[in-house]
């Protein structure tokens, strides 16, 4: 009778928000996963919280490292690239933050890399298990609003001051659309699969911003349209879901709760993890109104369909080619932005064929 599968151990480059707030906790909360190895420029503020943790300042020196299996990268998002390319060379298996790269380029060349080398590669697109998307997706599929035709997705924030972190200065993948734009992208294609055009319309508002901090994408279904929005001067006041069709309409106000609950110092799994109180408005033809349940969110699947791959068993995973086909869309509505234009995607007729829908979601 065969034993269990071993245990992966995981180097987790980069101990800042993402690191320490997302992949550390999830990591340790998955099992099958072991926490062995962590690069950081603060060593201090891992080992207060990792103490039986190994630190080191090179993340390329964890990268490569034969005590590690799986590399997870949260670190700058111009760093991706040469960290993964380190890895996979290495024979890792790597997991990379979003955005997945800086360019598409970059993205084609990570997974050829890994194609190479016969390795695991995947874009952290953890937000898939979040409470307020899931319980949209459930609605839509339910029929509850017959065919789509509008879908409206708010991530915004009231954060008037602009920060010296990385994520605002001009280099490259830094904004708001390369920060908060990878969750949208990948909650939307998938619903709906590739859009055939995307507008882009970007702005810098707050006083001192050197990097967009507003974003508004339009994806172009035919006559479905799909809206995207990210903004720092939202105090409240929008939903964070609003969908309409030919059958009724859904309003989910409020976002998922798994991020608080980590800033605030919950473990996954906890009692009440991943629990939204904030329930589905759902509308009819008529305009009458229903509450429906949300949904409880888990990010912690995200880890576990990593543990299902490397075991041999694809089922929940994020794909490379489906990180490919978010970035491609980044990168249009980049171009989209710049030229004032409705732009397409910069994608091969074999990319686009592995981000086909099974169906077209009503």
């Amino acid at each position: 009778m065969a034993g269990p599968p071993p245990i992966v151990r995981v180097g987790l480059c980069g101990y800042g928000l993402a690191g320490k707030t997302f992949h550390a906790p999830l990591i340790q909360a998955v099992p099958g996963l072991e926490l062995v190895a962590v690069a950081s420029s603060d060593a201090a503020k891992v080992r207060a919280d990792l103490p039986d943790i190994a630190v080191d300042f090179d993340p390329l020196a964890i990268a490569t490292s034969g005590q590690v299996d799986l590399v997870v990268i949260a670190t700058p998002n111009d760093s991706h690239a040469s960290i993964a390319r380190s890895a996979l060379a290495a024979g890792k298996h790597v997991v990379i933050e979003k955005p997945f790269t800086v360019d598409l380029a970059e993205a084609r060349e990570l997974i050829a890399l890994a194609d190479r080398h016969g390795v695991f590669l995947s874009a952290f697109h953890n937000r898939r298990w979040d409470s307020d998307f899931l319980t949209v997706r459930k609605a839509i599929t339910e029929g509850l609003v017959g065919r789509v035709t509008h879908f409206e997705s708010h991530f915004d924030r009231f954060r008037p001051e602009v920060w010296g972190r990385w994520r605002e200065q001009p280099r490259p993948g830094s904004g708001a659309w390369f920060d908060i734009g990878p969750h949208l992208v990948d909650q939307a294609l998938q619903l709906f699969g590739l859009p055939e055009r995307v507008q882009g319309n970007f702005a810098k508002q707050r006083k001192g911003a050197a990097t967009d901090d507003w974003a508004h994408v339009v994806l172009d279904y035919q006559e479905r349209r799909v809206i995207l929005h990210t903004g720092s001067l939202t105090a409240g006041g929008t939903a964070r879901f609003t969908v309409h069709g030919t059958d009724g309409s859904l309003v989910k106000r409020l976002a998922d709760r798994q991020e608080q609950q980590l800033r605030g110092g919950a473990r996954p799994g906890a009692p009440g993890w991943g629990e939204d109180p904030d329930p589905l408005v759902a509308f009819d033809k008529r305009g009458q109104s229903r509450t429906l349940p949300a949904v409880a969110g888990d990010q912690r699947l995200y880890y576990r369909g990593i543990v299902e791959a490397l075991n041999g068993r694809l089922e929940t995973v994020v794909t490379p080619l489906q990180a490919l086909a978010v970035m491609a869309v980044l990168e249009a509505a980049a171009r989209s932005a710049a030229k004032h234009a409705s732009v397409g995607l910069s994608l091969t007729p074999e990319e686009r064929a592995a981000n086909i829908r099974p169906t077209d979601l009503l």
